[in-house]
């Protein structure tokens, strides 16, 4: 991290460079993401983004990572761990605080998601990248779930990632765009998902996914 002239955290122009394509993603698109694009948003000099990541593929690589830090960084704020307690009531209120904080002001981040994760089932080498980051959020939910009393945690972390995942594409670039539910009204939702999950039985997980 680089510090100002005042002491104050400057972003280091790796992170610079990919919020700047990140802006430019959700902006205008892939095709709205260029070399030169990125320079200008960051206020850098031409030739700057080509000097970080020469190849669209090698940008494209360093703005899914920053990506990533940046989605931890709302979905799990404070010291980057998700340790609910309260079996199911608690972990409702965690993931219905972390929907609702990405909900309520993280539009960008989201629909670049969407931009990088399409352009990723067209190039292999992002694929690898992509799927690398995106596993620590699924094992994030694995964890929480077996925390909270789930006897097949790998089959219901797909489940639960997969709702997640949907109210946050609906409620940002599907028929749900306008509105979105409060905090209570997911709270509700991910209890009701959850109940069908914690339940007592024996173990049956199968082998993880991907």
């Amino acid at each position: 991290m680089v510090t100002g002239t005042r002491g104050a955290p400057r972003a280091s122009r790796p992170a610079l460079v990919a919020d700047a394509a990140i802006g430019l993603l959700a902006e205008r698109g892939l095709r709205g993401l260029t070399h030169r694009a990125v320079d200008e948003a960051a206020g850098l000099p031409q030739g700057s983004t080509s000097n970080l990541a020469r190849t669209r593929a090698a940008l494209l690589e360093l703005t899914v990572q920053r990506l990533a830090e940046r989605e931890r960084a709302v979905l799990v704020p404070g010291d980057g761990t998700l340790s609910p307690s309260g079996g199911l009531e608690g972990l409702a209120d965690t993931l219905a605080a972390a929907l609702d904080g990405y909900l309520s002001g993280h539009r960008r981040l989201l629909v670049a998601r969407y931009e990088l994760a399409l352009e990723a089932t067209r190039r292999p080498e992002l694929r690898a990248v992509y799927d690398a980051r995106g596993r620590v959020f699924r094992e994030m939910a694995e964890g929480m779930l077996a925390a909270a009393g789930s006897r097949a945690p790998r089959r219901h972390a797909l489940s639960l990632v997969a709702w997640c995942d949907g109210i946050l594409f609906s409620c940002t670039a599907g028929s749900f765009h306008t509105t979105r539910p409060d905090r209570e009204e997911l709270r509700e939702s991910i209890r009701e998902l959850l109940g069908g999950m914690l339940v007592s039985g024996p173990r049956h997980d199968a082998a993880p996914y991907g």
